[in-house]
């Protein structure tokens, strides 16, 4: 489990590429960062101005209800350790939203470019981006 990275993984760092986009057009975000009270919870993506905080959740890690599984091999040990993290995602949640930020969670498997619009209209942007983008 050492080896699994807390950050800069292959859906998140497809999602930020899409995302420069936005910073280019004066949306600025910060990476792998906690602006809130309790410092050992971190967002994967942060608009600090628009207090949004992004999450990309993998689907084995945080229990996805398409694609989560609980291994077969040391069932007695991988169901309580992936329930508790499932409980942590709801409380660094409700502990955000306490504090005044907007969360989204983002499954994996949720292709770049909708999770990309999902952050957009959580932004609150009118012309959207992708389509500018697009032409």
């Amino acid at each position: 489990m050492r080896s699994n990275r807390h950050r800069d993984t292959k859906p998140e760092l497809a999602i930020r590429r899409l995302l420069h986009m936005l910073h280019m057009r004066g949306y600025r975000y910060r990476v792998d960062f906690a602006p809130w009270s309790n410092k050992r919870r971190r967002a994967d993506i942060v608009f600090t101005r628009r207090r949004l905080a992004v999450f990309i959740d993998g689907c084995f890690w945080h229990g996805c209800p398409e694609h989560g599984t609980v291994p077969v091999s040391h069932a007695d040990y991988w169901e309580p350790k992936l329930v508790k993290n499932r409980e942590r995602d709801a409380e660094t949640t409700a502990m955000a939203e306490a504090e005044g930020w907007r969360v989204l969670r983002i499954w994996e498997h949720v292709p770049p470019e909708e999770a990309v619009r999902l952050v957009i209209r959580e932004l609150g942007d009118p012309g959207s981006a992708l389509r500018e983008r697009e032409e």
